[in-house]
């Protein structure tokens, strides 16, 4: 049985502005029942999700962000090789983007991809792609990944390089400012595994979306759920309750639901807290997905 009493999955953005339809939030009880959409009515701002996870989480809660928590780091020895501001390790790094985008409203991180160094390693656009978004992957094109990213394209799914600010699927800037939210919570929550698992209390991981699908049944190629009954299948198949409702959802608040439900069915096992590509260097510097194994 999983010390966790709550699993609450974040579905994030990293989109301009204040309120967004891509940020969801579900939270699923330990003790049972369908997980529950958690809805304010008027979209999500990043910097009140900031306030929910430094003030009003429930006890013990595994809080998944689907969000990379780092950057590349263990190809090249650094996260941006030849910088010469270029930090030593993940909570360095947040504490760099948060400094450089302090005068960006909401968490955004538009000075980060700006910064003339910065922005040499990131695709920008179809044209304008930093001289050292490839290094030292040339081959493949799409850019640097970390070990986890690895780790899950060997499980099937497809990350896309946290580097990559372009197309539908980019995660560049939901992982940016994502890592400003990390940041200002001042170590108030622990964030696994740039910190260790505690024996009590919550805590926060990285999630995939796509590997929670996965585990919920979700074949390989199919697009988005996108209607209730699809999503109570899913949650059928992790052996929880249905949502009582019916009709379209949008697949932020599906991806939620379905992610809160699978992390209660996961989060009690061991090798998800110990893959094997995690070393004390990588959870230092990359960090790594739940459920990357």
């Amino acid at each position: 049985m999983s010390r966790f009493r709550h699993f609450l999955a974040i579905d994030w953005s990293g989109a301009a502005g204040e309120r967004h339809k891509g940020i969801a939030l579900a939270i699923a009880d330990a003790a049972g029942g369908p997980p529950v959409l958690v809805d304010p009515g008027r979209g999500w701002s990043r910097d009140e999700v900031l306030t929910i996870l430094r003030e009003q989480l429930p006890p013990d809660t595994l809080v998944g962000m689907d969000l990379g928590i780092s950057l590349p780091f263990a190809d090249c020895g650094a996260f941006f090789p030849g910088w010469r501001e270029s930090p030593p390790d993940a909570r360095s790094l947040w504490a760099l983007i948060d400094r450089i985008c302090a005068d960006d409203a909401h968490l955004a991180a538009s000075s980060f991809v700006r910064h003339p160094e910065a922005a040499r390693h990131f695709r920008h656009s179809g044209d304008h792609v930093g001289d050292s978004f490839h290094l030292p992957d040339a081959a493949t094109r799409e850019g640097r990944f970390r070990r986890a990213e690895h780790a899950q394209r060997a499980q099937g799914v497809r990350p896309v390089s946290n580097f990559n600010l372009v197309g539908a699927a980019q995660v560049g800037k939901s992982s940016l400012t994502g890592m400003r939210l990390l940041h200002r919570l001042g170590g108030r929550v622990p964030v696994w595994p740039i910190d260790p698992l505690p024996a009590s209390g919550s805590v926060i991981v990285e999630m995939y979306t796509s590997l929670a699908a996965r585990g919920a049944g979700v074949r390989k190629g199919t697009s988005k759920i996108r209607t209730c009954e699809d999503l109570n299948e899913r949650l059928a198949a992790l052996a929880s309750p249905p949502v009582a409702r019916s009709g379209p959802i949008d697949d932020h608040s599906s991806d939620a639901l379905v992610t809160a439900a699978w992390l209660r069915t996961v989060a009690h096992n061991p090798a998800m807290w110990h893959p094997a590509g995690l070393t004390p260097e990588i959870a230092r510097t990359e960090g790594w997905t739940f459920g990357a194994l």
